[in-house]
């Protein structure tokens, strides 16, 4: 397998529609105990890798106003309103790395007792100059002025803010039957072709899009919770169910004359996951959600959203064995060989087995996997689930049929994100399943055939470069020959705003790298301001088109681009004002039967 070097581009990822926060505190007080001598020459260390520019920002815990707790001696008090600043600052920037209560996730623990040793002109220096193991430059780079480096560094002393948990009650007060299921329609009654229908998400305006797959006309815009992350479908495909990062989750009748909402709850703060049953039998039966705070999954029934198992993810590391008060839910799949979710537990490292068959009395397998565990697929045969741990740089196998770990590999790269990955059968290696990564410009190809290849299977076969780092999503289609990888974090815009093609059919597995054809998509779509970023490809029901966002600045113009598959060549653009920073596309057919 030939290695890969880490990608390493300088430039900085400043655009503020991505809602970027930064990369984890450092190794340990001892490691950093004053600020870079030479700083203009260190701090090019912080511009080399675009996963430690990225980290999802908590805007909706940002917004919770607190009372400032009280200062112990020796420690400046500050005003709520100063404190509420702060609060918002942290949570905008940091707390997707240190966590929610600053006990640490991908980054360090910032506790009191943990800051309050290492001092105030400690901590005003390190937040001014960072670290190049990862934590920004606040103060050199502009990000925080001077009174604002000050202010995080006194924030840091203080006790952290603890926002409220949210559970039955909670829930129960949110959760909102808008149509009945005896009131709704027996038959679809409207003349949409649902099975190519895309579920695009308008990011800032709270919204998602339904766009016809063949008209490419915007059939509907449906008010969402904030930031939808992402659309998935019920396993009979009449139900869309999307959730926002605020929690909020909204069911969509796509049989109504006019598709609407016909049931909506609030599962937490922050969120990003949603699934429904596949399980033959079991279909439509229930949906799950998962939570980033608090940190916990509910199981609801499927035609209401009625909540009716709420489970705590909080517990141990599966290594170190030491209690984590926050592990956030990451990716949640439905199993199609058993009645069980899939649900990634970020920080524990430990991939859940959920048999939802009896709720009253709920089994669990837990598997000891890998930290920290975020986004994955399924194979091509449906049975193996493969998930990026990408702290560590690893990718975990599940058997779902047996309900155990497979493997756990290194993929060579840095910071694998996968989205679901893609699937293809690889001339040399047979079936295969393929991430790109976030802080270096590789893509990596795992075995994924134990019956046919069971020389390949589950082993690393190729790693080969793309475009550069910063790449979200990777995709492909059982009916195309090619693999699409954007760059959409890159912070070159000519690279951002293009897209890397294969041809897996070309693609030998010897010591060459394979070629791509690089397709300017951003160019293509015609917008000249902002840096408009373009992410996940998503393919139509047939495998001949596949759709592109531009993806721009809130007040800026956005737009879709499709491409044909099999020229490479553009076929249309989407552009319309309500189009507001487009990003996630899902599309009905390919979603409801995990085909990627």
């Amino acid at each position: 397998m030939r290695q890969r070097t880490p990608f390493a581009r300088p430039g900085l990822l400043a655009s503020a529609a991505l809602a970027i926060v930064l990369g984890p505190l450092a190794a340990s007080a001892q490691e950093q105990a004053a600020p870079p001598k030479d700083p203009a020459a260190a701090l090019e260390d912080h511009k080399t890798r675009t996963d430690n520019r990225y980290e999802p920002s908590l805007d909706n815990l940002a917004q919770q106003d607190v009372a400032a707790p009280g200062a112990p001696e020796g420690v400046p008090a500050l005003s709520d309103a100063q404190y509420n600043e702060a609060n918002k600052i942290y949570f905008e920037r940091c707390a997707g790395c240190h966590g929610v209560l600053r006990k640490g996730a991908t980054g360090k623990a910032l506790t009191p007792d943990l800051t309050r040793e290492l001092g105030f002109d400690y901590l005003q220096s390190f937040i001014t100059y960072g670290s190049p193991a990862g934590m920004p430059n606040w103060g050199t780079s502009g990000d925080l002025s001077a009174e604002q480096v000050d202010l995080m560094a006194n924030y840091l002393l203080l006790d952290p803010a603890a926002p409220p948990e949210f559970g039955m009650k909670e829930m129960r007060e949110s959760w909102k039957v808008h149509v009945a299921p005896e009131d709704r329609p027996t038959h679809q009654e409207n003349d949409w072709d649902l099975e190519n229908l895309f579920s695009v998400t308008l990011r800032d305006a709270g919204q998602i899009a339904l766009i016809d797959g063949a008209t490419y006309e915007i059939k509907s815009v449906l008010d969402t919770g904030y930031a939808v992350h992402i659309s998935r479908l019920s396993a009979s495909g009449r139900y869309l169910f999307v959730i926002g990062r605020d929690g909020k989750v909204n069911m969509i009748d796509l049989w109504m004359k006019e598709p609407t909402t016909v049931a909506e709850i609030k599962i937490g703060s922050e969120a990003r996951s949603i699934e429904t049953s596949k399980m033959e039998g079991w279909e439509d039966k229930y949906a799950i959600a998962g939570a980033y705070w608090p940190p916990q999954y509910v199981i609801m029934d499927g035609e209401t959203l009625e909540p009716r198992k709420i489970q705590s993810t909080r517990g141990m590391t599966y290594d170190e064995q030491e209690y984590h008060p926050e592990p956030r839910v990451a990716a949640i799949l439905a199993s199609h060989y058993r009645p069980e979710f899939i649900v990634n537990v970020k920080e524990t490292g430990k991939i859940l087995l959920v048999d939802y068959t009896d709720l009253d009395n709920l089994k669990t397998t837990e598997i000891s996997a890998e930290r920290f565990l975020h986004d994955g697929g399924l194979d091509g045969s449906h049975r193996y689930f493969i998930t990026a741990a990408n702290a560590r740089n690893k990718l975990v196998v599940i058997d779902t049929k047996e309900g155990k770990l497979v493997a756990i590999e290194d993929t060579g790269g840095q910071t694998p994100h996968p989205g679901r990955g893609a699937n293809f059968v690889h001339p040399t290696f047979g079936p295969v399943w393929a991430t790109s990564h976030m802080g270096d410009d590789s893509v990596a190809l795992i075995g994924t055939d134990p019956e046919g290849h069971p020389d390949n299977a589950w082993k690393i076969l190729d790693s080969f470069p793309a475009l550069g780092g910063g790449s979200l999503f990777i995709k492909t289609h059982p009916n195309s020959q090619y693999l699409y990888v954007d760059a959409t974090l890159n912070p070159e815009a000519e690279i951002s705003g293009s897209v890397a093609v294969f041809d897996t059919k070309a693609m030998t597995g010897d010591d060459s790298d394979p070629e791509f054809t690089t397709l300017p998509i951003a160019e293509w779509a015609g917008i000249t301001e902002g840096q408009p970023r373009v992410v996940q490809g998503e393919f139509n029901k047939d495998g001949t088109e596949v759709w592109f966002s531009v993806w721009n600045g809130k007040d800026q113009e956005s737009a879709l681009v499709v491409v044909d598959d099999k020229t490479l060549e553009l076929k249309h653009v989407i552009k319309d004002e309500r189009l507001v920073t487009p990003t996630g596309k899902f599309n009905v057919y390919n979603t409801m039967t995990d085909t990627y």
